[in-house]
């Protein structure tokens, strides 16, 4: 039970979320099915918050005298990048949001793609469901990557 539970404490650490607790359960030899469900669980538990208070927070923190750029400046880059990124994708803006929530890259995943929608005003139930739909993605390959590795290293022994 701790390690299922040090699974779903990882998946919920912003920029290593379940591309880090997958691994981590695969190295451990906890069952995998359980271990998905627990990493998934454990990454989109942020998700509604993030989604519904960061603009909220930064609109706020616009007024603040010491993070008032700084705030300023995540707001306008994301209005500006989100708009033009809604002009080139169209219907794909969702395709895409799941695509950048589900590719285990650096500074991609559940917390950043929760924060574009946010800024980029998307529909709360849709933006979710497309970044669940990302992190099944990023676990899939997350498990495929993580059952290679740590089967070669079991070859090695």
């Amino acid at each position: 039970m701790k390690k299922y539970l040090i699974v779903f404490l990882i998946s919920m650490v912003p920029l290593i979320e379940l591309r880090g607790a997958i691994p981590y359960a695969v190295g451990f030899d906890l069952p995998v099915i359980p271990s998905i469900i627990v990493a998934l669980v454990g990454n989109m538990l942020p998700v509604p918050f993030i989604f519904l208070f960061a603009r909220r927070i930064l609109n706020w923190g616009q007024e603040r005298k010491l993070i008032g750029g700084f705030c300023r400046w995540c707001i306008e880059k994301g209005e500006k990048g989100g708009r033009k990124l809604e002009e080139k994708a169209g219907m794909g803006l969702y395709m895409a949001l799941l695509l950048f929530v589900g590719i285990p890259l650096p500074g991609t995943g559940a917390w950043t793609g929760t924060l574009a929608a946010s800024l980029l005003d998307l529909d709360f139930k849709k933006s979710v469901t497309y970044i669940l739909m990302g992190l099944i993605l990023a676990a899939v390959i997350m498990l495929a990557a993580s059952l290679g590795v740590f089967g070669a290293f079991s070859l090695i022994k």
